[in-house]
C-alpha cells in the first residue's frame, strides 16, 4: 500500500516541482523584460535629455524652443510649467522610473548576479585611462563623459560666438561695439554655466536613486561634483567678470551692480550668489580643504544662499534649468536631516596601540549595507557642523544589531575624539568625571550591489588605514562561505602598505578560523605586508599588545535609522512620488489662487515662490512619508523580542572575538609575508599574479593615498594594454581613502 501510494504521489510531486520552476522561470523572464523596457526607456529620456543641451544654441533649437514655448504657454502653469517640462521633468521622470527599476529588481536579482560567472572582457568602468593628471584615476567611461562635457562648452562657446558676429551692428562706435560684445559674450557663457548648474548637485544626493540606479556610490559620484563645480563657477566667474568689464565701458558700473530688476535679471542678487560660490569654490581646493577642513566644511553651507539669491537673480524662468537637479538634491537633505536628529548608542570602543581606534554603533535588524559602505559621522561634543565620514570595517553578516567604523587620529577633530574616550575609559577607574559622547549617524552609504563579490579573483591594495574597507569584504566573504550565500571570490591577494608596525594588529581585528573554520579549503588567501619606514622587524616583534576597552552605556532604542543609503525601496519611492506630485499640486494651487489673481509680475518673486514650493512639497508631502516611515520602523523594532538583549548579546561576543583576537595576533601575522624597508613592486606582483592565475577577470580595489591609486591604475593600464591570450584582465576599482 505504501508502495503504491509513493508511486502515486511521487509523479504528482515531481510536477509540482516542475510547475513551480516553470512559474519561476517566467517571472524571471518578466522581471527582465520589464527591466529592459525600464531601462530602454531611460535611456532614451537621458539621451533626448542630452541632445537638447547640444542643439538649444543653434538655429535649429532656437526654433525648436519658440515652438515648444508657444505650444505650452498656454498650459497648467504657463511659462513655468513649460520650462519645468523641457529641463527639470526629465530628470524627475528618470528618477520614477529609478524607483520602479529598483523595486522590480529585489533581492533575487541581486542574488542571481552575485552567482553569475561571465566571460573575461573589458569593461568601460573599471578599465583606467588617464592615470597621472589632475583628476586622478580617469576611467574610459569616465573619460567619455568628460570628453561629452567639453565639446559642450566648446561647441555652445563656437556657436554663440558665431551668432554674436554675425549680429554685431555695422553702424556703431568702436566703443558700443565693445561692449555689445563683452556684454552678449558673458550673457552666453552664463547661459553655458547655467546648463553644467542643471548636473552640479545631482551626485551629491548621497542617497540618490539615480546614484543607485547606475550602482555608483556617493564617494565615487563625489568626485564628479568636485569637476562640475570647477567648470561651473568658472563660467560663472567668467560670466561676472565680462558684465563688470562691459559696465565699466559703458561708465554705469556701480548703478548696475547695485540694481535689483522687477522684470528682468536682479544684478546684486546675481552679486550676492557669485560672491557665495567664489568662498565654496575657493576653500574648496585641495590644499585649503586638506589643512582647513572645518573652514571648508562651514563655508559650504553657503550652498543655500547660492541656490537662493540664484533664484533671485536668474527669475524663475531661467531658474527651471537647474530645478530638477536641485529638487533631487533637497529630498535628499531632507531625509539625510531627519535621519542625523537621532542619536546613536555606540556599544564598545577599543582603542589600538597604533593610535586608531574602533567604534561599534548600534543599528535595527533591517537596516541594510554592504561591505564597501560608508558612514558618516557627528560627535556633538565635538562640533554641530561637522561631519565626517569613515569606511565600515564590520561585514553585514558579523551581526544584526552592530556597525562597526575604524578611525584612526590623522586631524584635529580625531584627535579631539581620542581624548574624549580616553577621558571616558578613566572614568570607569574612577579617575575623573565621565566624558559623554553623543554620536549622530548619516547613512550608510554605497553600491547597490556588492561588486567585490562579484569577482573570483580579488587583489586588495591598502595603504595604512585603508585596510578598514577590506577588513570588512575579507569577513563579508568567510560569512558568506561558511553560509552558502552567493559568493563567487575564491583566490584573494591582499597587499597592504604601512609605515610602523605597529599598525600590523589592524588586520587581526578579523578572527578568520572563528568566523569560517577550515576556509583555507574553500578559499586560496595570500597576505603581503610592506613596511615601508623599518629596515627591520622592532625588538617586541611577537608581543601582543593590549588594546584599551570602553563601553559607554547603551540607551533603549537609539540605534540608526533606516531613512537614507539603500534604504526600504518601497518607502524611499513612495517619498519621492509624494513629494514631486506634491510639488505639481503647490505650484497649482498657488498659480490659481495667487499669482493670476493677483497678477504677480516680478521675477525674482516668482523665483521665491518655485523655491518655497519645492521646499514645502517635500516638508509637507514627504515628510507625511517620513512620519509613517519612523513609525513602520519603530513598530518593526518592537516587534523583535528583547532586542536589548539581543544587542548586549552581540556585544559581549563581540568583546570576546576582540579578545581572542588580541590573544591570536602572533598567530595571523605570522602566516602572512611581512617585507621590511621596501614597497610594494607592482609590476613583480601582478606579473606574478598573471602567470598563477591564468585568463580570468581580476578585481582589484584600491583603498589608499593618490600615489598608491597612481601605481596600481598605471599597472593595470599597462597589463591590459600588452595583455597575452593567457593571462588575466585587470579591473580598476578604487575605494576613496581621503573623502
Amino acid at each position: 500500500m505504501a508502495v503504491d501510494d509513493f508511486s502515486h504521489t511521487h509523479p504528482l510531486l515531481h510536477s509540482n516541482g516542475a510547475h513551480a520552476n516553470n512559474n519561476h522561470k517566467k517571472n524571471i523572464s518578466f522581471v527582465s523584460l520589464a527591466k529592459w523596457v525600464l531601462k530602454l526607456t531611460m535611456w532614451i529620456v537621458f539621451l533626448a535629455y542630452v541632445a537638447l543641451f547640444f542643439l538649444i544654441p543653434t538655429d535649429f533649437g532656437t526654433e525648436l524652443y519658440a515652438d515648444w514655448t508657444a505650444a505650452t504657454n498656454g498650459s497648467l502653469f504657463g511659462d513655468i510649467g513649460s520650462m519645468l517640462l523641457l529641463y527639470g521633468a526629465p530628470i524627475i521622470f528618470i528618477a520614477f522610473l529609478a524607483v520602479l527599476y529598483l523595486l522590480i529588481s529585489g533581492e533575487d536579482q541581486h542574488q542571481h548576479q552575485l552567482q553569475e560567472k561571465k566571460a573575461p572582457r573589458f569593461r568601460l568602468w573599471t578599465f583606467p585611462v588617464l592615470v597621472d593628471g589632475p583628476l586622478g584615476v580617469v576611467s574610459a567611461a569616465e573619460l567619455i563623459g568628460i570628453i561629452l562635457f567639453i565639446v559642450f562648452v566648446i561647441w555652445s562657446a563656437y556657436v554663440y560666438t558665431a551668432v554674436i558676429i554675425g549680429t554685431l551692428p555695422g553702424d556703431s562706435t568702436p566703443i558700443e561695439k565693445s561692449f555689445f560684445v563683452v556684454e552678449n559674450l558673458a550673457l552666453r557663457i552664463g547661459t553655458i554655466g547655467l546648463y553644467c548648474l542643471a548636473f552640479l548637485f545631482i551626485p551629491v544626493a548621497r542617497g540618490s536613486v539615480l546614484l543607485r540606479l547606475i550602482n555608483i556610490p556617493f564617494e565615487q559620484a563625489i568626485r564628479y561634483h568636485v569637476w562640475l563645480g570647477h567648470l561651473t563657477m568658472l563660467l560663472f566667474t567668467l560670466h561676472g567678470l565680462l558684465y563688470v568689464i562691459a559696465w565699466t565701458i559703458e561708465g554705469h558700473l556701480l548703478k548696475l551692480i547695485l540694481e535689483w530688476a522687477d522684470t528682468g535679471v536682479a544684478h546684486l542678487a546675481g552679486v550676492i550668489s557669485l560672491t557665495a560660490g567664489l568662498l565654496m569654490w575657493m576653500t574648496s581646493l585641495y590644499p585649503v580643504r586638506r589643512n582647513k577642513f572645518e573652514l571648508f566644511i562651514y563655508t559650504h553651507q553657503l550652498y543655500v544662499i547660492f541656490i537662493v539669491f540664484f533664484a533671485f537673480h536668474a527669475g524663475h524662468f531661467i531658474f527651471c534649468v537647474p530645478a530638477g537637479g536641485i529638487f533631487l538634491f533637497i529630498l535628499d537633505r531632507f531625509l539625510r536631516f531627519c535621519q542625523s536628529r537621532k542619536t546613536v548608542d555606540i556599544i564598545s570602543i577599543k582603542c589600538l596601540p597604533c593610535g586608531a581606534m574602533e567604534l561599534m554603533f548600534s543599528k535595527p535588524a533591517n537596516l541594510q549595507y554592504n561591505a564597501l559602505s560608508f558612514i558618516f559621522l557627528q560627535v556633538r561634543e565635538l562640533s554641530w557642523l561637522q561631519w565626517h565620514p569613515f569606511s565600515v570595517s564590520s561585514s553585514p553578516l558579523d551581526g544584526k544589531y552592530h556597525l562597526c567604523v575604524l578611525v584612526k587620529v590623522i586631524g584635529e577633530w580625531t584627535g579631539k575624539l581620542r581624548g574624549n574616550v580616553l577621558n571616558s575609559s578613566r572614568a570607569d577607574l574612577h579617575l575623573q568625571p565621565q566624558t559623554k559622547i553623543t554620536a549622530s549617524v548619516e547613512g550608510p552609504y554605497g553600491h547597490e550591489l556588492p561588486y567585490h563579490l562579484m569577482y573570483e579573483n580579488l587583489i586588495l591594495v591598502a595603504g595604512g588605514i585603508g585596510i578598514s574597507p577590506f577588513l570588512a569584504i575579507l569577513s563579508d566573504i568567510l560569512h558568506r562561505t561558511r553560509e552558502g550565500k552567493p559568493c563567487l571570490p575564491r583566490n584573494i591577494l591582499i597587499v597592504w602598505a604601512v609605515k610602523r608596525s605597529n599598525e600590523l594588529p589592524l588586520l587581526s581585528s578579523n578572527d578568520m578560523e572563528l568566523i569560517c573554520p577550515f576556509f583555507s579549503d574553500k578559499l586560496s588567501l595570500e597576505i603581503r605586508i610592506f613596511v615601508t619606514r623599518e629596515s627591520q622587524p622592532p625588538l617586541e616583534e611577537g608581543q601582543v599588545h593590549e588594546a584599551m576597552y570602553s563601553s559607554p552605556p547603551v540607551s533603549n532604542s537609539s540605534s540608526m535609522s533606516v531613512l537614507v543609503g539603500t534604504g526600504n525601496n518601497i518607502w524611499s519611492g513612495l517619498y519621492v512620488i509624494s513629494s514631486t506630485l506634491g510639488f505639481v499640486i503647490l505650484l497649482y494651487l498657488l498659480d490659481i489662487f495667487y499669482v493670476n489673481p493677483y497678477d504677480i509680475s516680478p521675477w525674482w518673486y516668482k523665483a521665491l515662490l518655485l523655491v518655497i514650493c519645492m521646499l514645502a512639497s517635500v516638508f509637507i508631502f514627504g515628510g507625511v512619508v517620513v512620519s509613517l516611515w519612523h513609525l513602520w520602523e519603530r513598530r518593526n523594532a518592537t516587534r523583535e523580542a528583547r532586542k536589548d538583549d539581543r544587542i548586549v548579546v552581540e556585544k559581549i561576543q563581540h568583546d570576546e572575538i576582540l579578545a581572542r583576537n588580541d590573544s591570536c595576533q602572533q598567530k595571523i601575522l605570522s602566516s602572512t609575508n611581512t617585507y621590511y624597508g621596501s614597497r610594494p613592486d607592482f609590476k613583480d606582483i601582478f606579473g606574478d599574479i598573471s602567470e598563477k592565475w591564468g585568463c580570468v577577470d581580476v578585481g582589484v580595489i584600491v583603498c589608499g593615498p593618490p600615489s598608491l591609486q597612481t601605481s596600481v591604475a598605471k599597472e593595470i593600464r599597462s597589463r591590459n594594454i600588452r595583455r597575452q591570450r593567457n593571462h588575466p584582465i585587470f579591473h580598476f576599482n578604487s575605494h576613496s581613502f581621503e573623502l
